[in-house]
C-alpha cells in the first residue's frame, strides 16, 4: 500500500501528459482538453509530500507530464533529428514543471488532505482553479517568447475545430481558451474532492463553483455563435494554389532540378487554365534563388507572364549582405517584384542559437543547418491591383505566430497568404498541427487565409477560422501533388478586433498576476 501511495502521483502525471498528447493531431481528441490536466492536479494537491523536498517533488511531477506531453505531440520531429527532438522536449518540459511548482506554492491550500473542509468552499475552489489557469497561460506566454519563442501546441490550440469557441481568440488570443481548459480541469478535481467529502458526511449541497465554470464556457460559446456570419462587403478573389509535393531529399539535389521544374510546369498549366487572379507556389519553390539564378528567374518570369494574374511564391535570397528565406509577389512586367524577407526564424531549422558561443548545438544539428539565415524587419504588405487588395505574406511557420499576423492586420492586410514546406517531416502530423495553429490567425483578426504548401496542408480558411477548401485526393490524402482552386471572399473593410488593438493583453495580465502572487507568497514566507 505504501508503494502504491507513492506511485500513483507519477502515474497520474504521466496520464496527464498522455491525455494532452491525444488532444493534438494525429489523434485530434480535442474533448480531452477539458480534463487532461485533472490527473496532474490531483497529484499536486493530494499526492504525498516528500518529507524533505516537497516543492521539488511537485516540480518533478510536472516535468514528467511535460516530457510525455511534448515528447508525444512533437514526435514527428524525430523524422528530422532524434537528438534535436530529445533536447527540445527536455527544454519544453520545464514549463509544465514550473507550472506545477507555482500551483504548489500559490494554488494549494495548507494540508489539503488533512484539512479537507477547505474544498467545501466554492469561492476557494474558484480562486484556486483561477490561479492555476492563469499560471498555465502565463507560462505559455513565456514559452512563446523565450529564445524567439516556441508556442507550438499550446493547450487552446486543441480546440481549433470548435468554430464558435475559437471566436474567443478575437478578444483574448489563444490564451483565453487555454485558461478555460485549465479552469475546467481544476474545477473538475475540486468538485470530485468536494463530493467525496460531502458523501462521507452524509450531506451533499449545491455549490456554484462548478455551475459558474460551465456558465463561463457556455458564455464563450454563445459569444462565438453571435460572431458567425458573413464578412460584410467583400471582394471575390480567384486563387489557385499549387502543391508540388517535392520530396525533401530531392528539393536541393541538382540531379532532380529538371524534375522539379517539370512538376511546376505541369501543375501550373492546370492552375492557369482555371484563370485565377492569384497564383500561389509554396515556400522555396524553385531549386535555386529567383534573384541570383538566371534559369530560376526565367522559369518564374515565364509563368508570371503567362496570363492576367499575379504570382506569389517563396524563394531564397542569398547574397554577401544577407541570406533570406523570402516571399515574392510578381504583378506584371512593368511592376518591380514585391519582396518580404521572413522576419521570424525557426530555431534549429533556419538558425542555430549560440552557434559560436555554445557549439554543441551546431554539432548536434550538423549539416542540416550549415549556416544561419537573417531575419527581416517585420511584416510587409503586398498589393494586388486586380482586384485591389492588401495581402500579408507569411513564410513557413509564421502563421503560427499571433503577433506577426496581428501587426500585418494593423498595417492594413485584408488577406493572409502562407507559403510553407513541411516536406522535412514527410507524412507526419506536422502539417495538420501547423494548420491547427494557422486557423487562429483568421479567427483573431477576422481575415481569411490562403495557404500553399509543398506537401500539405494546402487550403483556404475563411475569416472565422473555418477551413473551407482543402487539397486532397479521393481517399483523403493531403500530401500528394495537385492544384486547389476556389473563389475566396476577401472583406473590403475588415473589422478591428480587440485582439488587434491590444494583442496578448489577457496573457500578459495572467503573467503579471501570477508573478504578483508569487511575490506575495515570498513576502509571507519571509515574514
Amino acid at each position: 500500500m505504501s508503494f502504491l501511495r507513492n506511485l500513483w502521483p507519477w502515474l497520474a502525471a504521466a496520464l496527464s501528459g498522455g491525455l494532452l498528447t491525444l488532444c493534438f493531431a494525429p489523434f485530434d481528441q480535442s474533448w480531452l482538453v477539458w480534463i487532461a490536466l485533472a490527473p496532474l492536479l490531483a497529484a499536486l494537491w493530494f499526492g504525498p509530500l516528500h518529507p524533505r523536498y516537497p516543492l521539488l517533488r511537485k516540480v518533478e511531477l510536472g516535468y514528467l507530464a511535460g516530457l510525455v506531453y511534448f515528447g508525444g505531440s512533437l514526435y514527428w520531429i524525430t523524422i528530422l533529428t532524434v537528438p534535436g527532438w530529445f533536447i527540445l522536449c527536455l527544454y519544453l518540459a520545464l514549463y509544465p514543471a514550473l507550472w506545477a511548482g507555482i500551483v504548489f506554492v500559490i494554488a494549494t491550500p495548507r494540508n489539503p488532505v488533512r484539512s479537507p473542509s477547505v474544498w467545501l468552499s466554492s469561492w476557494h475552489n474558484l480562486a484556486t482553479a483561477g490561479i492555476a489557469a492563469a499560471a498555465w497561460v502565463a507560462l505559455e506566454s513565456l514559452r512563446a517568447h523565450v529564445f524567439t519563442g516556441f508556442a507550438w501546441n499550446s493547450l487552446g490550440i486543441a480546440l481549433h475545430g470548435n468554430i464558435p469557441l475559437i471566436q474567443l481568440s478575437s478578444l483574448t488570443g489563444v490564451g483565453g481558451l487555454s485558461f478555460l481548459a485549465v479552469l475546467s480541469a481544476a474545477i473538475a478535481v475540486a468538485t470530485v474532492r468536494r463530493l467525496i467529502i460531502e458523501a462521507r458526511g452524509g450531506k451533499i449541497r449545491p455549490h456554484f463553483d462548478f455551475t459558474l465554470t460551465i456558465a463561463l464556457i457556455v458564455t464563450a460559446f454563445a459569444y462565438g455563435l453571435r460572431q458567425i456570419g458573413s464578412p460584410g462587403e467583400s471582394v471575390p478573389l480567384r486563387v489557385a494554389a499549387v502543391q508540388p509535393s517535392i520530396p525533401q531529399n530531392e528539393k536541393w539535389n541538382p540531379a532532380f532540378e529538371q524534375r522539379i521544374y517539370d512538376t511546376f510546369d505541369r501543375q501550373t498549366a492546370v492552375a492557369l487554365a482555371l484563370q485565377p487572379d492569384l497564383l500561389l507556389w509554396p515556400e522555396a519553390a524553385t531549386p535555386r534563388g529567383y534573384f541570383e539564378d538566371r534559369v530560376a528567374r526565367e522559369f518564374v518570369d515565364k509563368w508570371a507572364a503567362a496570363g492576367d494574374h499575379a504570382l506569389l511564391f517563396g524563394t531564397l535570397r542569398l547574397s554577401h549582405e544577407a541570406d533570406y528565406n523570402a516571399a515574392v509577389l510578381l504583378t506584371g512586367p512593368d511592376n518591380p517584384p514585391q519582396f518580404y524577407p521572413k522576419s521570424h526564424l525557426v530555431m534549429f531549422g533556419e538558425y542555430v542559437p549560440f552557434r559560436d558561443s555554445f557549439p554543441l548545438f551546431a554539432i548536434i544539428v550538423g549539416d542540416m543547418v550549415p549556416d544561419d539565415f537573417d531575419a527581416g524587419d517585420g511584416p510587409v504588405i503586398f498589393h494586388l491591383s486586380a482586384p485591389p487588395l492588401a495581402l500579408a505574406p507569411l513564410v513557413c511557420f509564421e502563421d503560427t505566430l499571433g503577433y506577426l499576423a496581428r501587426r500585418a492586420s494593423n498595417l492594413g492586410a485584408q488577406l493572409f497568404v502562407t507559403v510553407t514546406n513541411t516536406g522535412w517531416f514527410q507524412r507526419s502530423a506536422a502539417g495538420r498541427q501547423h494548420l491547427a495553429h494557422a486557423v487562429f490567425r483568421s479567427a483573431e483578426n477576422r481575415r481569411p487565409m490562403v495557404r500553399s504548401a509543398n506537401n500539405g496542408v494546402t487550403c483556404f480558411v475563411d475569416h472565422l477560422g473555418r477551413v473551407r477548401h482543402t487539397l486532397a485526393d479521393a481517399d483523403g490524402d493531403i500530401f500528394g501533388e495537385g492544384v486547389l482552386f476556389a473563389e475566396v471572399e476577401v472583406p473590403v473593410n475588415p473589422p478591428t478586433t480587440f485582439y488587434m488593438k491590444y494583442g496578448e493583453a489577457f496573457s500578459s495580465a495572467c503573467l503579471v498576476a501570477t508573478f504578483a502572487l508569487l511575490g506575495l507568497a515570498a513576502v509571507r514566507r519571509k515574514r
